[in-house]
């Protein structure tokens, strides 16, 4: 039998097939002894087969293969940094949300969501949430992050997971589609989910005061089909985005607008940082290109293995 992957809990995969039956699976031990470097050999998402088996009169299924997959998302395993972590897969697009505060949402942890979803040609959508609750000097950072991402070719809506504002412009670009919802703990994506789907009633958590982050309420990612003809994924909360599996001579083509120039610089390597008459750099004293990306773009090279999940960031 053949399914889609719904709901991955470690051991036991929720899939549907295509008839509508959902089964409960697990896996056979030989796939993680298949070069697979993932915490997760399957992810939701994934189209599998399996075959049915009945013990103590309850059917189960066994997956025995993993169809090819259009594209998958991944990041550094929070506790195994040489491991990945599979996020989804088979995805038409992600959104983003991004908040300015409360929790804060910083350029750098956006930029590796960016460069990441590039890499596996994933489009993105950054959605600002909570604008019904900022001030004017709140507003003035959504609209300063907006025009630089637009510039780059990003689609950015502004948005009230609250209040339902611009919900609707997110669900026109979701019909016909299986979209991922991500982001830290505490932006709002149940809230967000729950506004499109209100029958879905997705658990949510205040922000803890404490902290000022998000108290993760989703554990492990999860498929919805919605009402109407469109699919989504929500995913646990990320406090910190590692970018795995990237030559340094490559990271540079993930960032769009470095891309749009390079073939300027005076060297076809070129990595942007000490070589003479390089494109980028020259775009970056004109103010061509936004010095957070730069510098974004710089510890992605440097290797920020022990950075990327603190996010500590000057002003």
């Amino acid at each position: 039998m053949t399914g889609t992957v719904y709901k991955s809990t470690g051991s036991w995969y929720t899939v549907k097939t295509m008839n509508g039956k959902f089964y409960e699976c697990r896996i056979k031990g030989r796939f993680r002894l298949q070069g697979i470097k993932s915490t997760n050999p399957i992810a939701v998402g994934d189209i599998v087969e399996f075959q049915l088996e009945t013990k103590n009169n309850t059917e189960t299924g066994i997956i025995n293969r993993i169809e090819e997959r259009k594209n998958h998302i991944v990041r550094k395993s929070v506790n195994l940094s040489k491991q990945t972590h599979i996020i989804a897969s088979n995805i038409d697009q992600v959104f983003l949300l991004v908040t300015i505060d409360n929790p804060p949402t910083l350029t750098s942890f956006i930029d590796r969501f960016l460069v990441t979803a590039e890499a596996y040609s994933i489009k993105t959508v950054l959605l600002f949430n909570k604008v019904d609750v900022y001030n004017e000097d709140t507003m003035f950072e959504v609209k300063y992050l907006k025009s630089i991402y637009t510039k780059i070719g990003y689609d950015c809506i502004e948005i009230s997971a609250e209040t339902g504002y611009n919900i609707d412009k997110v669900k026109s670009l979701m019909l016909g589609k299986v979209s991922m919802f991500s982001g830290h703990s505490g932006v709002g994506k149940s809230t967000l989910v729950n506004a499109i789907e209100p029958s879905l009633n997705l658990k949510t958590k205040q922000i803890s005061e404490q902290h000022m982050q998000g108290q993760h309420t989703t554990t492990f990612a999860e498929m919805f089909d919605l009402s109407f003809d469109a699919k989504i994924i929500d995913t646990p909360g990320i406090k910190g985005f590692g970018v795995v599996d990237m030559e340094k001579e490559e990271v540079g083509d993930y960032f769009p607008e470095f891309f749009a120039i390079k073939h300027e610089c005076k060297f076809n390597n070129c990595l942007h940082i000490h070589e003479p008459k390089c494109a980028v750099k020259q775009a970056l004293e004109n103010d061509e290109i936004a010095y957070s990306r730069y510098r974004s773009y710089l510890q992605i090279l440097e290797g920020e293995d022990e950075h990327y999940r603190t996010d500590n960031w000057d002003n």
